[in-house]
């Protein structure tokens, strides 16, 4: 027996299996020690091949899935095949009755992984061991690879919530002095109080997304519309007007508000985590001229930009998000 081939394959089979209850079971764990730095590797290599380029950026999370999904099932299979080789009378052609080869032991345990196998290689009759080994491979073939798609689907189904949650936001406006007025019926904002708690309810889902499926980060819109990396600054933004920017007579209920930048600020916490940096720059303030145009009543500019400046932190990590996702501040214009 080789016991490097057998220490080899024992340490991909491992590392292959851990990654992917890691990534896939482990909700606080983030992505994977192997498929982490794969998707990162792939993202940033794509943005400085394309030079931010959306529509090649909006392959960036298919392209990562599926590698990821192919690392995961390379590892498995690799792994299976040199603990098969590690002793080189494990598999026996039964057409020739001789030891299989390399590619022998490559084939038997793709057939055995994935089907019953076909019966071109077994093996060595006497080899329990083996026997048992190849009764694993199956069962780690059913379970994980299973588990792998599995969480592809998973990771599809909260991609079309980040882009459905962005695509509401954008609708209403694509700067955050946008959507405020787009809630202002002339002389309050009644009505806008359940579309706040519906956005803040589906962000605290999309943080929670995030941080069980960390692929999430790389899905990159092609249309800033739906584009969550747009949408929660404008979305953030809009409820410091509703916050510091207009009287509280005349805001909507400040709980409701208070509740929505909760769900906002744990999405920030969730993405500092693993994905972005807070900016150095402090992005544009939004206009209070914008608001008064429309006749909606404002605190003054001095005590605004006294509020902004204690909110400093918190919107240099917004740009950071926008920048991450490779979008430029404010996100879209009206």
């Amino acid at each position: 027996m080789t016991s490097l081939y057998l220490l080899v394959g024992i340490a991909l089979l491992v590392g292959g299996i851990v990654d992917i209850l890691w990534t896939t079971l482990w909700v606080d764990g983030g992505s994977g020690p192997i498929s982490g730095r794969l998707t990162t590797g792939v993202w940033r290599g794509l943005r400085l091949v394309t030079r931010d380029h959306d529509r090649a950026l909006s392959l960036a999370g298919p392209l990562i899935l599926t590698l990821t999904l192919v690392l995961w099932i390379g590892l498995i299979w690799i792994g299976w095949t040199f603990i098969f080789a590690s002793d080189p009378t494990a598999l026996v052609d039964t057409r020739t009755g001789g030891t299989a080869d390399w590619w022998g032991r490559f084939y038997y345990v793709a057939y055995t992984m994935f089907t019953e196998g076909n019966g071109d290689y077994t093996p060595l009759y006497g080899g329990d061991i083996w026997e048992v080994a190849s009764a694993f491979t199956t069962a780690t073939g059913m379970a994980f690879v299973t588990l792998g798609v599995s969480y592809v689907l998973t990771v599809l189904g909260a991609v079309s919530d980040k882009r459905a949650f962005a695509s509401t936001v954008t609708g209403l406006g694509g700067r955050s002095e946008a959507f405020v007025r787009a809630g202002w019926n002339g002389q309050n904002f009644d009505g806008l109080e359940l579309t706040l708690e519906t956005l803040g309810s589906e962000l605290s889902t999309l943080a929670e997304q995030h941080k069980s499926y960390p692929i999430l980060h790389y899905y990159h819109s092609e249309k800033g519309e739906r584009a969550s990396a747009v949408a929660v600054p404008i979305f953030d933004e809009s409820l410091t007007l509703f916050r510091h920017g207009i009287p509280d007579d005349a805001s909507p209920d400040p709980a409701v508000v208070e509740s929505a930048r909760s769900s906002a600020e744990s999405y920030l916490e969730t993405l500092d985590e693993s994905f972005i940096e807070p900016e150095p720059a402090v992005p544009r303030s939004p206009n209070l001229e914008r608001l008064r145009a429309d006749d909606i009543p404002t605190v003054s500019d001095p005590a605004f930009a006294d509020t902004l400046a204690e909110l400093t932190d918190r919107r240099r990590r917004l740009l950071g998000v926008v920048k991450a996702d490779a979008w430029e501040w404010p996100p879209l214009e009206e």
